[in-house]
């Protein structure tokens, strides 16, 4: 039998939207944050020769340039104040939270500090973004001044680049948390979400025009739509799938013989528990051998330029180190999020059980063998979905590197896995104006009687 929020659920409709004032307010100012922020990717950085700065974009297009410019929206082609994005903030999120499990003083913070401790931890976040960012922008300053995109070059031009960058992106943090605390959905997701969403579109027409122009075959085309389309679905699946494990709550004797509890729950552990973070972590790290060859060109030693040759994007190497490293990160980032240990304590201290299994030792033991294998499809999904379009699209030269990347496996992971968690959250503010409604309905009921 359904829950009352199921039934609730299968009620929304527009008229209940049209209801839920609240909720209107929240998507306006989300929607308005989105547009602030795709008028900040065309606002260049002072000091840039732009059409200087086109011509060494598009020669070194293919790699690093075209991973930066898909995840901010376009920023990077057009070098804007916005050209870090929110990259910055996300790798010292996901730092931090690797450190809150193996620093000692972090994992004391974050377990007994309460709501100080994590506000302290975000603080801390936000200097490590900082950081991060500065480092970012100090070396696209040189390499602007080395590709000669740069009017007048000098210590004015990289302070200046510098502060803009590192503006941009603390701007961008601040709106991502105003999204989060007075929008919808997750604020700094969104923002990379809105990026590959703008840019996709000319990517799907440049596939189409090349189908048109001949440059390549009309069934490659197809081939790729469907291919994005069937990725889609089963992105779709496997992130609302989850494995549900029985949990017993033992019945209690309550004063007058009355007896309390003896209900059962579920225990959700997801597929994916990592969503997105292997593919943008794997990235980071095979994009840094091509990084370092920006930056000493045909001065490099010898082996760098080795591998630069092994690792280039779309080759096999590429790929095959990209599906370990994917499968890899998966496992990495799962033990590090999920905590079977802490899980099976609080299940004891509210009185839990799952059926046939002892509590405590054996309950822990039990989620990290269930969370292993659930980790082990997700791993194996994940390097499925992200090598898969890149494959194809690299067995076809004339298709631009840029347009692989969009509509690849993880862009498309990180569309649906948005999509999913704003409308989830579209519809707990739904049901919760239903449930304000029948509460006010029933006041007012009472005062009738």
């Amino acid at each position: 039998m359904a829950s009352a929020s199921q039934q609730m659920a299968k009620n929304m409709n527009l008229g209940a939207f049209g209801k839920a004032k609240d909720l209107q307010k929240r998507l306006l100012f989300t929607l308005m944050i989105l547009v602030i922020y795709r008028l900040g990717t065309y606002v260049p950085v002072p000091g840039i020769d732009l059409a200087k700065y086109a011509q060494t974009f598009s020669a070194g297009a293919g790699g690093v340039l075209d991973r930066a410019n898909m995840f901010s929206g376009g920023a990077v082609e057009r070098m804007a104040v916005f050209a870090l994005n929110v990259m910055p903030y996300i790798t010292a999120s996901i730092i931090m939270t690797m450190m809150k499990k193996t620093v000692p003083s972090l994992i004391v913070l974050d377990k007994d500090g309460g709501q100080q401790g994590r506000q302290q931890i975000n603080q801390y976040t936000r200097y490590l973004t900082v950081f991060l960012a500065i480092f970012q922008a100090y070396g696209i300053a040189k390499l602007l001044e080395s590709s000669g995109s740069v009017i007048n070059p000098g210590l004015f031009f990289q302070a200046t680049a510098v502060i803009t960058l590192v503006g941009g992106t603390m701007f961008l943090m601040w709106l991502g948390e105003q999204v989060t605390a007075r929008g919808v959905g997750n604020g700094v997701s969104l923002i990379i979400f809105a990026g590959i969403v703008a840019e996709l579109p000319k990517a799907i027409f440049q596939v189409l025009n090349l189908g048109r122009e001949g440059s390549i075959a009309g069934s490659l085309v197809l081939i790729l739509l469907a291919m994005s389309l069937a990725l889609t679905m089963l992105i779709v699946f496997v992130e609302r799938s989850q494995r549900r494990l029985l949990v017993q709550y033992p019945k209690r004797q309550m004063a007058g013989g009355k007896q309390f509890g003896g209900e059962s729950s579920f225990l959700p552990l997801k597929i994916n528990t990592a969503g997105v973070i292997p593919p943008i972590f794997a990235t980071s790290l095979l994009i840094l051998p091509a990084t370092a060859g920006s930056v000493w060109g045909e001065t490099g030693p010898q082996w760098l330029r080795t591998v630069l040759a092994y690792t280039s994007y779309g080759s096999m190497p590429y790929l095959v180190m990209y599906g370990v490293l994917v499968i890899f990160f998966c496992f990495f980032y799962t033990s590090f999020v999920f905590d079977a240990d802490d899980t099976a304590d609080n299940l004891r201290k509210q009185g839990g059980f799952l059926p046939g299994i002892r509590p405590g030792a054996r309950t822990s033991e039990y989620l990290t063998y269930v969370m292993n294998r659930l980790t082990l499809i997700g791993a194996l999904y994940v390097a499925f979905v992200c090598i898969l379009p890149e494959y194809l699209i690299s067995q076809n030269q004339n298709i631009p590197p840029s347009v692989g990347m969009l509509i690849g496996g993880m862009s498309l992971l990180i569309i649906v896995s948005v999509t999913i968690d704003t409308v989830s959250q579209i519809q707990s503010h739904l049901i919760a104006h239903q449930y304000e409604g029948l509460i006010k309905k029933s006041k007012m009921r009472r005062r009738n009687r």
